[in-house]
């Protein structure tokens, strides 16, 4: 667990510090990346689709076609987008990256807004991923079980370098593994699932650039908070403190799972949440409000989550001997009581 929290954390950093890559981004004659002053939103690349032909930046697409991935002639306006308007350059694309940004399109004509739609389908990822992260909470509760063991079979094989201790270590941890069904994959598994999915739909969000045009409670979603702020809307302020505080809870709650720590090791971890906090509510100075608005709702999602699925577990923990406790106790009562009552009649019958 605390390796995947650490390879989750160090995935979230390079993604928000990098923007996916500074070559994914147009750029001027000095190499510098071309932003719409309006909002302060960075051009891609590679956009899937072409934002409304009347503003200001389709205009700025267009002046820049020669640096797009698509031929800029080719490309589909974001309302008629499908899954065949543009060639998959890889698997990956063809996956994953166009079937979110169409799903995302598709609904958010639905409902009638595309920021709402990239919610409801970050939120959608999250519930199906959810029956992995209850999986993974109980590979958690397991370890917990069997780490007293392990940490017996660690003192026992301790400064024991021969091949031969090695493998009887090995074998007697594997042993404690199977008796409480530990499978140290499950883990592994499941940042293998998280992560291409977060990548993808960050990147659909990306590459959609009719996203940035709309509007959601009152916000631009092509905004970034630095413009929002020297334009003089101080509610970007609020929404700086929603990231930090959804990011906080979440990576708090993602800690709380981890099997025993040393003090040592708890330090470590909890610096590590300090210095990622600084780092996300930095980098999401510079991002669009609507990987503000995902990022948000996600993670107080999954923050809320984590709560949910610890109280379950830690009652779980503690209830359960209780009860086999109870019913052991409640079993020698009744047995008692039975024998009282065989004895009582006994002796009423000889009297």
């Amino acid at each position: 667990m605390k390796n995947k929290f650490k390879v989750f954390a160090l995935v979230c950093i390079l993604l928000l510090t990098s923007g996916c890559g500074t070559s994914n981004y147009i750029q001027d004659e000095d190499g510098n990346i071309i932003t719409y002053e309006e909002t302060g939103q960075m051009l891609q690349k590679d956009i899937l689709c072409l934002p409304e032909s009347d503003g200001e930046l389709y205009k700025l697409y267009e002046e820049n076609k020669d640096q797009l991935k698509y031929d800029f002639e080719e490309l589909p306006s974001c309302e008629d987008y499908n899954l065949s308007s543009t060639e998959s350059s890889g698997l990956w694309e063809f996956l994953f990256v166009k079937p979110l940004a169409f799903l995302i399109l598709k609904l958010g004509n639905l409902i009638g807004n595309l920021g709402i739609s990239l919610i409801l389908i970050g939120l959608a990822i999250r519930l199906i991923l959810l029956p992995f992260t209850i999986k993974s909470s109980k590979q958690t509760i397991n370890m917990r079980k069997a780490q007293p063991e392990i940490e017996k079979i660690e003192r026992k094989y301790r400064n024991r370098t021969d091949n031969e201790s090695l493998m009887a270590k090995s074998q007697e941890t594997m042993l404690i593994y199977k008796k409480y069904k530990v499978n140290p994959m499950v883990g592994c598994l499941m940042a293998l699932i998280q992560i291409p999915l977060f990548f993808a739909f960050l990147q659909a969000i990306y590459r959609t650039p009719s996203i940035y045009e709309e509007t959601l409670f009152g916000f631009d979603l092509g905004m970034t908070p630095t413009v929002g702020l020297s334009q003089g809307n101080y509610l970007y302020i609020l929404l700086l403190i929603l990231i930090a505080v959804s990011t906080y809870f979440s990576f708090r709650q993602t800690m709380t799972q981890t099997p025993q720590q040393t003090p040592e090791a708890a330090k470590q971890m909890k610096i590590m949440l300090y210095v990622m906090l600084v780092i996300v509510v930095y980098a999401s100075l510079s991002l669009p409000t609507a990987l503000a608005f995902y990022w948000i709702v996600t993670y107080a999602f999954i923050a809320i989550q984590n709560i949910i699925i610890n109280m379950v577990n830690n009652r779980s923990l503690t209830n359960k001997p209780r009860k086999k406790k109870d019913e052991k106790g409640n079993k020698k009562e009744k047995i008692k009581d039975k024998l009282v009552k065989k004895e009582g009649m006994k002796y009423g019958k000889n009297n």
